[in-house]
């Protein structure tokens, strides 16, 4: 059986045909990957250099380095990298991405009521927790079912875009900003920060900064202009969000069938006063990373291969029309398609459905590289179709159940906490450039202010203090870190308009008396019941899938936009976003030996991937050796050798020791 527009196929009992089946070739062992090309993987015997030189024609080189970040810095701390780097040909030749922290809210929730899902699940993450929340309580609004209010679905619209205004401007110039500034690039590539220093910036007239090098200046963490401005945006759009939800980042105002907020048309004139400044700050970000982008693609060779991958992109899609959303899983092609983020699936850079259902039906989870047991073993899946009938896998996360079962790590066998999804047995990708790219090549917004034009997108913001302008995003002609980031910058305008359509949308319905924001509901006390959330997070696609048996939780699996990009190698051998990015990585920094080399080229693909959350300072200590991690520019790790108190250390680390 085949779907029309799906590229996928099932046998006779509706489970999807495995990969081997349609051609793949699947080895028995598969701990590293070689790669040719962009595309094209070839799966070794695992930590065999000579055998991956010669798949690429020549002998191996003597300055084969095993790099280990771990954690990797700026980002939540759970997330270590393994990569092995031939530094005399400048390329990456194995790379394996680390999930180190199991937290398990899966089982946490299993027996629950299921109106706990709500607040637990917000605590997946410090940063977005909100996002998950507003998920869980959609999938429950499936489960139960309940249809929320007009209000409260654009409330829930208007918080969600501007905690997404808070978590990009985090990204962009706290996060992963830092690998571009001139503090950092000063080390590890001195002639481009050089060169950029007499380069014009050629949108100064927007931004204000008139050489490249002034934009790498400002910045420079904890002291440069453009981090310091970042940092008051992120207090600015969490007030924002706090108005629509209550509070941030854990929202205990979000229920199935809408908000328990109380919120009048000062609220929403409180809101518009913090969004009418981003207005400006959208334009000024996205000529500030144009300008910074094009010149490092220009100047520093082979930049444009940085964290490259083929073009595979997943979204579900964000932002409901409250005349069209019903919850209902039968209407969701519907649903799905009224949604001011368009959802869909692109492979090979071609759109190939935009229908939820379909999304939903190929989606698979695996665990062979992952510290799980295989949940398959049984007499056979729990559900073989979906609500509205279509097959579905195994692996399918109505089907999955979470099994920990930590064992010593092996490349070649389990080595993350991290599991391996695949839509249609392939690789994919997510993110604010995913919603960007499959919006504008489904052309099927309809916004005055959002308008898709099949090779990009038309953003039109007002006039505050900068005049009324159009920002014009186009599809790139390549998917890499430097688009990844460019992408992000042009969602802040993205994110802003949806909070300003919701502005538009609310004061009318509070003008025709429609304030209601909830609507009542009862939780199901006896049967199954299954409920979805289609949502996303800043960083991409996310999904809630709950089964409820007799009025509790008896499964819940979260699959989230890290899960996708930081997955390990498949049972295919096809290795997850973030490796394979790191694969067709050139090293382009300059170093004098081996130990000057910091794997600053494979952080800074990683990096725009925009891995789950802030940074942090880890501290650690082993049989009487501290060893401290810090991240302010450096993109490794500094420690202490020997018994140094670690209160010591860090006095030295604050002064500059």
């Amino acid at each position: 059986m085949t779907f029309d527009n799906l590229p996928i196929e099932f046998d006779d009992d509706g489970n999807p045909i495995r990969s081997e089946e349609r051609g793949f070739d699947v080895p028995g062992e598969h701990d590293g990957v070689a790669v040719n090309g962009l595309g094209k993987q070839e799966t070794n015997g695992g930590e065999r250099v000579a055998e991956e030189e010669a798949q690429r024609g020549r002998e191996p080189s003597e300055g084969v380095k095993d790099v280990n970040i771990d954690p990797v810095t700026r980002i939540a701390g759970a997330l270590a990298f393994h990569a092995k780097a031939d530094l005399e040909n400048e390329e990456v030749l194995e790379a394996h991405s680390q999930a180190t922290l199991f937290r398990g809210y899966e089982i946490i929730l299993e027996g629950r009521d299921p109106r706990d899902a709500i607040d637990l699940s917000s605590r997946a993450c410090g940063v977005c927790g909100a996002v998950h929340s507003l998920c869980s309580s959609m999938a429950l609004e499936m489960a139960f079912p309940v249809e929320p209010p007009p209000m409260g679905v654009w409330a829930r619209n208007m918080g969600q875009a501007a905690a997404f205004l808070y978590d990009h401007s985090l990204h962009l110039f706290l996060l992963a900003g830092p690998d571009y500034s001139e503090s950092l690039l000063s080390q590890s590539n001195p002639d481009v920060v050089e060169q950029a220093m007499e380069t014009s910036a050629p949108h100064a007239d927007v931004h204000g900064y008139e050489t490249i090098g002034e934009i790498m200046t400002a910045m420079n963490p904890l002291e440069g202009e453009l981090y310091l401005e970042a940092l008051e945006n992120t207090r600015e759009a969490r007030s924002a969000a706090s108005l629509m939800l209550g509070k941030y980042p854990h929202p205990s105002t979000i229920a199935p069938g809408g908000l328990t907020t109380t919120l009048t048309r000062t609220s929403f004139q409180q809101f518009y006063t913090r969004l009418n400044h981003f207005f400006d700050y959208a334009k000024k970000i996205a000529f500030v990373w144009d300008d910074l982008l094009d010149f490092l693609l220009a100047e520093l060779e082979d930049y444009e291969h940085v964290g490259e991958r083929p073009v595979n992109l997943i979204g579900t899609g964000i932002w409901d029309d409250p005349d069209a959303y019903n919850a209902r899983y039968e209407d969701a092609d519907e649903w799905g398609l009224a949604r001011l983020s368009t959802p869909g699936v692109i492979i090979d850079g071609e759109l190939v459905t935009t229908n939820l259902t379909e999304i939903d039906m190929g989606v698979e989870e695996f665990v062979d590289h992952s510290f799980y047991e295989d949940w398959t073993d049984d007499e056979g899946p729990r559900f073989s179709e979906t609500p509205a009938g279509g097959p579905i896998s195994p692996y399918h996360p109505w089907n999955k159940e979470t099994r920990p079962k930590p064992e010593g790590t092996s490349w070649r066998e389990k080595y993350t906490w991290g599991t391996s999804p695949r839509w249609d047995r392939q690789v994919m990708e997510t993110g604010p450039h995913s919603r960007h790219w499959i919006t504008a090549m489904a052309k099927e917004v309809d916004n005055p202010y959002i308008e898709p034009t099949g090779d990009g997108l038309n953003l039109h913001l007002p006039e505050t203090e900068l005049p009324e302008m159009t920002l014009r995003w186009d599809i790139p002609e390549r998917l890499n870190a430097a688009e990844r980031m460019r992408a992000k910058a042009y969602h802040i305008a993205y994110c802003a308009l949806v909070c300003y359509t919701g502005f538009v949308e609310a004061l009318d319905r509070l003008k025709q008396g429609a304030s209601d924001i909830h609507a009542p509901f009862d939780v199901p006390s006896s049967g199954t019941q299954r409920g979805v959330g289609f949502w996303e997070a800043g960083r991409g696609y996310l999904t809630h899938h709950v089964v409820i048996e007799d009025g509790v939780i008896d499964t819940y699996q979260i699959l989230t936009p890290s899960t996708w990009m930081a997955s390990p190698t498949d049972p295919f051998g096809n290795p997850g976003p973030y490796e394979e990015a790191a694969l067709n990585t050139p090293l382009l920094e300059d170093f004098t030996d081996e130990e000057d080399f910091s794997g600053m080229d494979i952080l800074r693909s990683i990096r725009s991937f925009d891995p789950c959350m802030p940074c942090t300072v880890h501290l650690h200590t082993d049989r009487q050796r501290d060893v401290i991690t810090e991240d302010v520019t450096s993109c490794g790790c500094s420690f202490t050798d020997g018994d140094q108190p670690a209160e010591e250390a860090i006095r030295d680390i604050i002064s500059g020791d």
